[in-house]
């Protein structure tokens, strides 16, 4: 693991978070209803639901490495696939104003789990982490210490990513955003998905 690459993950998971998405109208409605901290507890609940999925997907494939090699390629091109796939659909997807929903008032913890759950919900979350970390990492030679800083850069990204929602939440009950930035942002993603997905098959197909 390098510097270079824990600076892409949080680069791609931070972009990617501000995506407006499920997770994003959650930050967004509990901020603008109950307030910022309410927002800022969501978006961690939605960061803890990513990082049960990456130490998924990278034990999971540790796992398989140290036994299995055709497996292991097997996996990675589905992962490939399934990231052109993500990308294209992203890339055809207009992104339109985003209005807050009224919410009850909650607890800091019941928003926590919202957030956790709405992460968990999306299984397929798995799919693009086994696509995504092993052209980031060489998943047989992750450590403890590794494990942590991809546990902490990820916390980091992503929460701050939705910190953003939170606070545009919080300082107002009708948000509007952008819709010419976020259309532009989502291309990026879009394109990166892609780029990564056709990588990861041609370098796994050549070993």
């Amino acid at each position: 693991m390098t510097l270079y690459s824990l600076l892409i993950l949080a680069s791609f998971l931070f972009l990617g978070g501000l995506i407006p998405s499920i997770s994003s109208l959650a930050v967004l409605s509990r901020a603008s209803t109950s307030g910022f901290v309410y927002g800022f507890s969501t978006a961690i609940g939605i960061a803890l639901g990513d990082i049960v999925f990456i130490l998924t997907a990278i034990y999971g494939v540790t796992l398989l490495s140290g036994n299995i090699n055709s497996v292991l390629s097997l996996i990675k091109f589905l992962g490939a696939a399934y990231l052109i796939y993500l990308g294209t659909v992203q890339w055809q997807t207009t992104v339109n104003k985003v209005k807050a929903k009224k919410l009850e008032k909650s607890t800091f913890y019941s928003n926590l789990l919202t957030g956790l759950l709405i992460t968990l919900a999306d299984q397929k979350a798995i799919l693009f982490y086994l696509g995504f970390f092993p052209a980031l990492f060489d998943l047989a030679k992750v450590t403890l210490f590794d494990t942590t800083m991809i546990v902490f850069v990820t916390l980091i990204a992503l929460v701050s990513a939705k910190l953003c929602y939170a606070y545009m939440g919080s300082r107002t009950k009708k948000l509007f955003v952008n819709e010419k930035y976020l259309n532009m942002l989502n291309k990026l993603v879009a394109s990166f998905l892609v780029a990564l997905g056709i990588y990861i098959m041609l370098t796994t197909s050549a070993v």
